[in-house]
């Protein structure tokens, strides 16, 4: 493993538990976050996967005190997109590219390519760690997250909305789902805990239903 103390990082960011962990880790590692990025559906107007507005990304983007970029694209232009987003940080002094990645060797592939075609070193903090350690050391953490998105064919629908606890955590084990959710059963998002200054004020829509996710809208 390289020296990481000091080096400056860009990191991948969702707004759910993974990434929030991930940087939080790089940072107490000693590195040196430069900005973190969100890759937004421009079709939507949100970001993917987790679904959170523009608006509450820039009020974490405050109560961290790191810039948050957002990467607009659309899913055809996706590629293309990261990795000019990472050569403009590697143009700026950025030498790492900072995941949330666990173990799914696909994805480990997929963000090792984008960061070599640019020179470039994709860093996975969390990778190959316990799925139940790392969901009990960002709770043990004081991190706080609500799950916004449910797979309903993988886990009950009641817990939408619940804020993930130990508990929580493991009753969702319990019901027979990934306790990280690391196969899609379910993202969060994270609005509190030790990177931030100040817990980020949002609200929650009504439920929304795509085929078979069931979501819970980040709102202002």
């Amino acid at each position: 493993m390289d020296n990481l103390q000091g080096k400056k990082f860009i990191g991948s960011y969702s707004g759910g538990k993974d990434s929030t962990l991930a940087i939080y880790r790089a940072i107490s590692q000693g590195m040196i976050p430069a900005e973190i990025f969100t890759t937004y559906n421009i079709d939507r107007k949100r970001s993917w996967f987790h679904g959170i507005p523009q608006d509450i990304l820039n009020r974490i983007s405050k109560e961290i005190n790191i810039p948050i970029t957002l990467l607009k694209t659309s899913g055809e232009e996706y590629i293309k997109n990261m990795e000019a987003k990472l050569l403009d940080a590697k143009e700026n002094g950025v030498e790492y590219c900072v995941f949330g990645d666990i173990d799914l060797e696909g994805h480990l592939a997929w963000c090792t390519e984008r960061c070599n075609n640019v020179g470039m070193k994709a860093y996975f903090p969390l990778w190959k760690e316990s799925r139940k350690d790392l969901v009990y050391e960002f709770i043990d953490l004081g991190f706080k997250t609500i799950i916004t998105v449910i797979d309903k064919t993988r886990m009950p629908e009641k817990f939408l909305g619940q804020i993930l606890t130990r508990e929580v955590a493991d009753a969702i084990e319990e019901s027979g789902a990934d306790i990280c959710g690391e196969n899609g059963e379910y993202h969060t998002f994270a609005y509190d805990g030790p990177l931030f200054k100040n817990p980020v004020k949002f609200k929650t829509g009504d439920k929304v239903k795509e085929d078979k996710y069931i979501i819970l809208p980040i709102r202002e």
